[in-house]
C-alpha cells in the first residue's frame, strides 16, 4: 500500500462537528441526572483516551433546556476554548458543555481511536486558527474546514492500534501505580491517623487530639530540609540547554527564575506560588527522583534521618496543607508558614517500621513511572511520523 491511496479531506467528510451546552445553574433539576456532562475541566486531570464520566452529570430535562447534546459511544471530544486541545473519546454516550468541538466519525469512514491521536497531532495546527478577545475559541465552521491527510479505514486502524499498544502500556502502569499509591496511603492512615497498630497502648491528650504516648505535636520544619534558597535565575540560553538534559518541574507558564542547581535522589515538591492549587483546589504536591531542576514555583523538601521522602509524601497528601495557603490574587505556601505547620510526630523507631513495609511499593511505583516517560516518548516520536506516513504499518 502506498501513500498515493492517502486522501485530502475535511473533518466535515469525515463526520459531524458537534458543540455542547450547559444548562442554566439556576435550575437544581436539571443537573444530578444520569447523563454525563464533560467539561474541560475534567479533561485537565484525565490521563486516558476514554472518559465515561465528569465531575458533574446532568438530566433529561436539563438536557433538553441547553444547547447540549448527547452524542454517541466513539464520538471525539476536543476543547476549543479554555484551553484548546484536551481530547478523549467518549466511552459511553454522553454530552459536554459549550467549550468542546467533538466529532462524531463516520460509520465505515473515519476510526474514533485514529481521529483522537489526528487531534493530537494537529493541535498545534488547531490553535493557530482560533479568534477571540477575552480568550481564543475555534468556532465549529473553522473546526469543519480544516484539512487533513486521511489513510483507508484499514490502515486508519493499523495507526490507531499502534500507538494505543503504547498508551495501553501507559494506562495501565498508571493504574498500577495509583492501587500502589492508595496502598501506602491506605497503611500510613492506618498507622499514623487511626492508631491501630497502637490501639492496645497508653494514649494522651495533645493540642491534635488523642495520640500515642511517646508520640509528639511537633512542627514540619523539625523533619524536612527546604533546598529553596539554591534556586537563581538562568539566561534563555542556559534554560534551554537544562531543558533538554533534565526533567523541569514547576509552572510550566512561569519559567522567568528557574534553578541551575541539579537536584538528585529522591525529592517531595510542594507548590510555592503562581501554581499552588491544583485543578481540584489541592495543594500540588509531587514525588520526584533521579537528576531534575525546578524553577521558583515549587518547595523542593526532603525528609529529615528517618523521616524518608516516603514518609514526607504521603504525611502531607494526609495533612491540611490547604489552611496555610495565602493571597487573594495569587495563591501562595510561604516558608515559614509550611516550616510551622503543626504535625504529629511519631518515635523515630515507628517511621523506620513504616518505611520498611512501603520501600518495594515506592521502588515499583518509580519503575512504573520511568517506563511510562520511556513508552511517552516513542509514542510522541511515533506520532507525527505515522499521521504523515513517514512509517507505514501492516495492514492485515
Amino acid at each position: 500500500m502506498s501513500v498515493s491511496e492517502w486522501r485530502e479531506a475535511k473533518l466535515c467528510d469525515i463526520g459531524e462537528i458537534v458543540g455542547g451546552g450547559t444548562p442554566s445553574t439556576k435550575e437544581e433539576s436539571y443537573y444530578g441526572g444520569d447523563i454525563p456532562w464533560i467539561t474541560p475541566k475534567d479533561l485537565s486531570t484525565h490521563n486516558e483516551r476514554y472518559i465515561y464520566r465528569g465531575e458533574k452529570s446532568i438530566t433529561e430535562e436539563g438536557l433538553k433546556n441547553s444547547s447540549a447534546k448527547l452524542m454517541p459511544k466513539g464520538t471525539v471530544l476536543f476543547s476549543s476554548r479554555a484551553p484548546i486541545g484536551y481530547v478523549a473519546i467518549a466511552g459511553k454516550e454522553l454530552c459536554t458543555n459549550q467549550g468542546f468541538k467533538s466529532l462524531i466519525p463516520k460509520n465505515g469512514v473515519a476510526d474514533s481511536e485514529f481521529i483522537y491521536y489526528l487531534f493530537k497531532h494537529k493541535k498545534s495546527d488547531i490553535e493557530a486558527i482560533a479568534n477571540g478577545t477575552t480568550f481564543l475559541e475555534v468556532s465549529g465552521s473553522a473546526m469543519k474546514n480544516i484539512s487533513i491527510l486521511l489513510p483507508p479505514l484499514p490502515e486508519q486502524k493499523a495507526i490507531a492500534a499502534t500507538l494505543s499498544a503504547l498508551d495501553d502500556m501507559i494506562e495501565l502502569n498508571n493504574q498500577i501505580n495509583k492501587t500502589l499509591e492508595e496502598m501506602a496511603q491506605a497503611i500510613f492512615k492506618s498507622w499514623f491517623v487511626d492508631f491501630e497498630p497502637f490501639k492496645d497502648g497508653e494514649f494522651e491528650e495533645s493540642e491534635l487530639g488523642l495520640i500515642p504516648k511517646g508520640w509528639r505535636v511537633g512542627v514540619l520544619g523539625d523533619i524536612i530540609d527546604i533546598f529553596d534558597s539554591k534556586r537563581v535565575p538562568l539566561s534563555n540560553r542556559q534554560r534551554s540547554v537544562m531543558e533538554k538534559k533534565y526533567p523541569y518541574y514547576g509552572a510550566a507558564t512561569l519559567m522567568d527564575y528557574v534553578d541551575n542547581y541539579i537536584f538528585e535522589g529522591v525529592h517531595v515538591l510542594l507548590g510555592e506560588d503562581g501554581t499552588v492549587m491544583d485543578e481540584k483546589g489541592y495543594p500540588i504536591l509531587q514525588y520526584v527522583w533521579g537528576k531534575f531542576w525546578v524553577n521558583n514555583h515549587a518547595h523542593v523538601l526532603k525528609g529529615k534521618g528517618a523521616f524518608s521522602d516516603e514518609y514526607l509524601y504521603i504525611l502531607l497528601k494526609n495533612t491540611n496543607v490547604a489552611s496555610i495557603v495565602t493571597g487573594a490574587v495569587q495563591l501562595k505556601i510561604n516558608q515559614n508558614n509550611l516550616t510551622g505547620l503543626k504535625i504529629i510526630i511519631p518515635p523515630e523507631d515507628v517511621v523506620k517500621q513504616y518505611n520498611d513495609v512501603v520501600k518495594d511499593i515506592f521502588a515499583c511505583f518509580r519503575s512504573n513511572t520511568d517506563e511510562i516517560k520511556i513508552l511517552t516518548s516513542l509514542r510522541d516520536t511515533l506520532l507525527p511520523k505515522l499521521m504523515s506516513g513517514e512509517i507505514r504499518v501492516p495492514v492485515e
